[in-house]
């Protein structure tokens, strides 16, 4: 994959708001998805209790096409540019920070985002800290623009209601279908036209009563602590994916591909788990997927380490084969900048990526919407964390309405019931913290 072209900061018609920010070192105020208040957007990228949260809005960028990430970089310089900001903590993640989700594919009709929440509450090596953000045209001092006062911790929130009655029907493809298509899929890859290819499908889940995303994330972090769980405009999920991780001029990226589902019987998981570690078609697409981050970060990195073989990561429904890639950057480069040239990895599209795209466009039926793209955020030293956007669900104007999504890896040799079952195994976090 091509490294993309540096992009210079275009002119603007008027001025961007200005944004003001101001961030204190607060006591810890007891677990970050209990902060988050009823009846507001809850922005969420937390991991083992550590990460960041957020409510309200202070600004939001909505960009699409070819050009989304390129788009919202050039919103979010904008706002920086004139930017007032007090930070009393210096980690990253601490002042001004923006959440975002970005849709998979360059047609698609969904609209990717940067929000800039009003409040963020974060967590991170022992230290917990409170950022509110403003936006003016103008302000005369920061004696006079810094919000204030902002000393204190939120309180904690109480639990919302009960998951309602859940009933869960096909979405744009029934399953038999789906297998089909998988079939379709296998023999194209035999044919030699490509080597990998990732196929999606979605889920519908309709409740009796309106979806709680904040018990949605409660319940994503307690069955599944080693991921990230997230929720950015009306995107939640579970991943356990990063895509990748900056900080300074370090990049990480963690790259899953081979994937097995657990029974509960540790003895029979473990043989599981080895098998998984010597299957020769899982490791076939694994090593795609992991060359293909390789070959993003190469051209932004004075050099790579990549380990000689994958471990198996072992999460709550699923094994997985993985491997952590890391780098040291050559230049001052964002994590957004560094997303997009890893977007979209082997992982969830294919291998050649065109031509796996192409075939994606071609069978798979659905307009993927932000599902498989990355999320996450970036501060502003560009510093951030983007994961890809699996096990995950919409919610959309509906409150009572969520669309689930799965995906699995298509080579040579793959069997279309062994995949539909998969998929089916990766819905099973979102159904879960349905109550389905």
């Amino acid at each position: 994959m091509s490294a993309p072209a540096p992009d210079p900061v275009a002119p603007v018609a008027r001025p961007a708001p200005r944004l003001v920010a101001r961030t204190v070192e607060i006591d810890d105020p007891g677990p970050l998805l209990g902060l988050l208040p009823p009846g507001a957007e809850p922005f969420s990228w937390v991991r083992r209790g550590e990460g960041i949260v957020g409510w309200g809005e202070a600004a939001r960028l909505r960009t699409t096409g070819p050009g989304r990430f390129r788009e919202a970089e050039r919103g979010w310089r904008r706002l920086l540019a004139g930017a007032v900001v007090r930070d009393d903590v210096g980690l990253r993640g601490t002042g001004p920070v923006a959440f975002g989700s970005f849709a998979f594919a360059d047609a698609s009709s969904a609209a990717s985002s940067l929000v800039v929440p009003a409040t963020v509450v974060g967590h991170r090596e022992g230290r917990w800290w409170l950022t509110r953000t403003t936006t003016g045209e103008s302000g005369p001092s920061i004696g006079a623009t810094i919000p204030g006062p902002v000393s204190g911790a939120p309180p904690q929130q109480p639990d919302g209601p009960p998951p309602g009655t859940v009933v869960f029907a096909d979405g744009a493809v029934s399953s038999p279908d789906w297998e089909s298509l998988v079939g379709r899929a296998v023999a194209r890859v035999e044919r030699g036209e490509l080597d990998k290819v990732v196929l999606a499908r979605d889920l519908l889940a309709r409740s009796s009563t309106p979806v709680d995303v904040r018990g949605l994330l409660r319940r994503l972090a307690a069955a599944y602590p080693a991921t990230w769980t997230f929720s950015v405009d009306g995107l939640v999920g579970a991943t356990p994916e990063m895509l990748v991780r900056t900080q300074v001029r370090l990049v990480a990226s963690r790259v899953l591909a081979g994937t097995i589902r657990r029974t509960g019987d540790d003895a029979h998981d473990l043989a599981l788990a080895a098998s998984l570690a010597r299957s020769s078609k899982d490791l076939g697409e694994h090593e795609y997927a992991v060359r293909s981050v390789v070959e993003a970060l190469t051209p932004f990195c004075a050099g790579t380490n990549v380990p000689e073989s994958p471990f198996v990561l072992h999460l709550a429904n699923v094994m997985h084969l993985a491997t952590d890639v890391t780098g040291v950057l050559r230049d001052d480069v964002s994590s957004l900048r560094l997303a997009e040239a890893l977007h979209p990895s082997a992982a969830v599209c294919g291998t050649p990526t065109a031509a796996a795209a192409a075939l994606i466009d071609e069978v798979e039926g659905m307009d993927r919407g932000r599902y498989a793209g990355p999320v996450g955020w970036l501060d502003s030293d560009g510093d951030g964390e983007w994961g890809i956007a699996l096990r995950c669900g919409q919610v959309g104007d509906d409150p009572h309405e969520v669309r689930l999504f799965a995906g699995c890896g298509i080579v040579a040799g793959s069997d279309p019931a062994a995949e539909l079952a998969e998929s089916a195994a990766k819905f099973v976090p979102m159904r879960d913290a349905l109550g389905g």
